[in-house]
């Protein structure tokens, strides 16, 4: 299944809108403007939620947890790496290849069958990504996965710019 997130530009808070093939609006993604660590809600267009990512504060790397129906059901790890950016998804046994920073990689499972592919559209307003669902994943779990990732990546470029205008 392919999903199209766009995430949008001037927002109080992080917005975005996933959408299909077609353009239909699928999920809608919330972030919480003042709390303690990121915190990303998911929803159905009937506004039902469907998972929630939410980060791990006091941790040495970043860490966050997908939950559904009020389960943990998976936690994305960033692992301490020198040049590549690792990542692993405990709970689901899934691993992380690719090129993440440029938002071009893979998620896999321990069989080594793509559960999501992730591209990043370059010429569009804003970020958007094409995130192509394995029929074998459950698509709020890995779309959650997927959300968590992209958290680490802005927490990275933002701790960057702000350490480089000092």
């Amino acid at each position: 299944m392919k999903l199209y997130l766009k995430q949008k530009v001037f927002s109080w808070k992080d917005r975005s809108v996933v959408t299909d093939a077609n353009g239909e609006p699928r999920y809608n993604v919330e972030g919480k403007v003042l709390s303690v660590g990121k915190k990303l809600t998911v929803t159905d267009p009937a506004g039902g939620e469907v998972a929630f990512i939410r980060q791990k504060v006091l941790s040495f790397m970043p860490r966050f947890f997908v939950e559904v129906n009020g389960t943990e059901v998976a936690e994305i790890v960033k692992k301490l790496s020198l040049f590549k950016p690792k990542y692993m998804v405990k709970g689901l046994d899934w691993s992380v290849s690719g090129d993440v920073f440029g938002h071009n990689y893979t998620i896999e499972d321990a069989s080594g069958r793509t559960m999501v592919a992730i591209h990043k559209k370059w010429m569009s307003w804003g970020d958007s990504f094409e995130l192509d669902i394995s029929p074998e994943a459950n698509v709020p779990v890995a779309l959650g996965v997927v959300l968590a990732i992209d958290a680490v990546l802005d927490a990275q470029q933002a701790a960057a710019s702000s350490s480089s205008s000092s």
